[in-house]
């Protein structure tokens, strides 16, 4: 969906219903723009004039009677500019949560003269207007994508500027040294042509002070990006291991098909859920077959393929072994070849134990899927695992691609500028690294950023927002 020019934002009055599909005891249309409180107006029967952050009862009238017939109660709450969410007067009107009437309503709008909002137009204007930093805008996103409260706390804490914060230190050293390398430039000019005021060795250390910082805030992405999106947990093994018995149990509920037939699990399957207020997706693989063994057929054949795709992209592996059976060479290479990965060993079917006894396999975690024995040992060890590899996100990380490559382009920048400081190059070489670190910086928050990046940024939020 295409998203209005900057220039035509404030000129327009738009409108949206913006709460969710469907049927509810409450439903809101908001209008923002230069005429919102007129159109408004014009739709209801205020019992008193609206003011700034204050609720009023209004009767909403029948757009189709032409004696003004009430269609509905409602509750009309009005934010004045530039007090407001946008910036610009906006109006809520909070009528019965019947797609009928909210339809009605915005339909009646779009007659008085309001244009329906595109996607994320709302908090387009929010951004536009300065009431909200680039990252405070993505937040607004992310709290309402939050799944768990971890992740509803991290967007809050974005929403009330924990990126900007962080960031704001290093953009002040950028800034005071891009000042100091032209006012001495200047004095250089006027006075001594062939003069550097600033030594090298005080510009090295002034660039240091800068992308130590910022190569900090970039290892945070890793971090950031699971908390966003979920950390993934890939459960590999062989055949009839106990994987999908596994898979549901720590989903508490039949997800994947189990059967004691070896090879059932032909996909990947995959399922999110919240494990210690930590999002988790967590994916069933297909059975890995030893060396030698060729797979029933090709609907297995590209299983298992899916499996060693799932097992390479996994932020933690789960390594499910049949505790009934000795670990076979290729399970132990397979074992081996997680060293420096974040990986659980677990052996599966300890209820069998009486039975068949139990092959040790060195530091493990004992299971059984059948009757959910070591499973809160299980959850404990995939815990302590993601939290050990950051899962837990602080409030000042990036979590999506476009900040991480705002930071990585600014510290590209600045090792130019490093660069061509230790090779003693003049000045105004060195300072257009820098003022493209600064640009770069900056496109983070969005003190410098173009139309087709705020585009694809607010066409992911939903209308009304």
């Amino acid at each position: 969906m295409s998203t209005p020019h900057p220039s035509s934002l404030d000129a327009d009055t738009i409108v949206a219903v913006s709460t969710p599909p469907g049927r509810g005891g409450i439903g809101i249309v908001r209008l923002a723009g230069p005429q919102a409180l007129a159109v408004a107006a014009r739709l209801l029967q205020l019992a008193q004039p609206l003011e700034h952050a204050r609720a009023r009862f209004a009767r909403v009238l029948d757009p189709e009677s032409p004696e003004a017939k009430t269609l509905d109660d409602a509750i009309v709450t009005a934010f004045l500019a530039p007090h407001s969410y946008t910036g610009d007067d906006l109006v809520e009107i909070a009528a019965h949560g019947s797609p009928v009437i909210l339809e009605a309503i915005l339909r009646a709008a779009l007659a008085q003269g309001a244009r329906l909002a595109t996607a994320g137009e709302f908090t387009q204007r929010a951004f536009l207007s300065g009431r909200l930093d680039l990252t405070q805008a993505e937040a607004v996103h992310d709290l309402i994508a939050a799944q768990t409260l971890d992740q509803a706390r991290v967007a809050a804490q974005q929403m009330g500027g924990a990126m900007s914060r962080r960031v704001a230190p290093a953009k002040e050293s950028l800034l005071y040294l891009i000042a100091l390398l032209e006012a001495g430039m200047d004095f250089a000019s006027g006075e001594l042509d062939d003069v550097d005021v600033v030594p090298p060795a005080q510009i090295e250390a002034a660039i240091i002070a800068v992308i130590t910082p910022l190569e900090v805030l970039a290892a945070s992405f890793r971090r950031g990006q699971m908390m966003r999106s979920g950390a993934s947990l890939a459960l590999v093994g062989r055949p009839n291991a106990g994987k999908s018995s596994l898979f549901n149990r720590l989903l508490e509920r039949d997800r994947a098909i189990v059967t004691p037939l070896p090879g059932t699990t032909r996909d990947t399957v995959e399922e999110s859920l919240a494990l210690g207020g930590v999002p988790l997706r967590l994916i069933d693989t297909a059975g890995l077959r030893l060396q030698g063994d060729a797979p029933a057929d090709e609907a297995e054949a590209i299983g298992i393929t899916r499996s060693h795709e799932a097992l390479a992209d996994a932020d933690l592996v789960l390594l499910i072994h049949d505790a009934t059976q000795t670990m076979t060479e290729e399970e132990r290479a397979l074992a081996a070849s997680l060293e420096g990965r974040p990986h659980l060993l677990v052996l599966n079917k300890i209820d069998l134990r009486d039975a068949y006894g139990l092959s040790s396999e060195g530091a493990s975690i004992l299971t059984s899927a059948l009757t959910g024995e070591g499973l809160d040992t299980l959850r404990t060890a995939i815990l302590r695992a993601l939290q050990a590899e950051g899962a837990i996100a602080d409030s000042g990380a990036l979590n999506n691609l476009r900040q991480q490559e705002a930071v990585a382009a600014t510290l590209q920048a600045l090792i130019a500028a490093q660069t061509a400081n230790a090779n003693g190059l003049p000045h105004e070489l060195v300072l257009l690294d820098l003022h493209t670190a600064l640009r770069a910086l900056d496109s983070l928050t969005g003190a410098t950023t173009t139309d087709d990046i705020l585009g694809r940024i607010f066409s992911t939020f939903c209308i009304g927002k």
